[in-house]
C-alpha cells in the first residue's frame, strides 16, 4: 500500500544511503522494517503493562511494603 510521510531531508538523506548501502533501489523496505519494529515493541511494551497490571493486589501488605522499599532505594541510584 502506498501513503504519504514527511520526512526531514536529514532523514531521507540517511534512508537513501542505507539503502544504497544495502543495494536498494528506495527506501521503501528500510522503513517496512522500522515500522515492524517500532510496532512490535509497542505491542510488548502493552503486553508487559497488562502483565504488571494483573498482579495488582497479589502481594500480601508485608510484601507489598517491601516491594515498594525495594524500588524506592532503585530509583534514588538510576541515572
Amino acid at each position: 500500500m502506498r501513503t504519504t510521510i514527511e520526512l526531514s531531508e536529514d532523514q531521507r538523506a540517511e534512508l537513501l544511503r542505507l539503502a544504497a548501502k544495502r543495494g536498494l533501489k528506495g527506501f521503501s523496505q528500510i522503513v517496512k522494517e522500522a515500522l515492524d519494529s517500532y510496532l512490535s515493541a509497542q505491542q510488548g511494551k502493552q503486553d508487559l503493562i497488562e502483565a504488571a497490571l494483573g498482579l495488582k493486589g497479589t502481594f500480601s501488605g508485608k510484601t507489598a511494603d517491601e516491594f515498594e522499599e525495594r524500588v524506592t532505594d532503585i530509583r534514588k541510584v538510576w541515572r
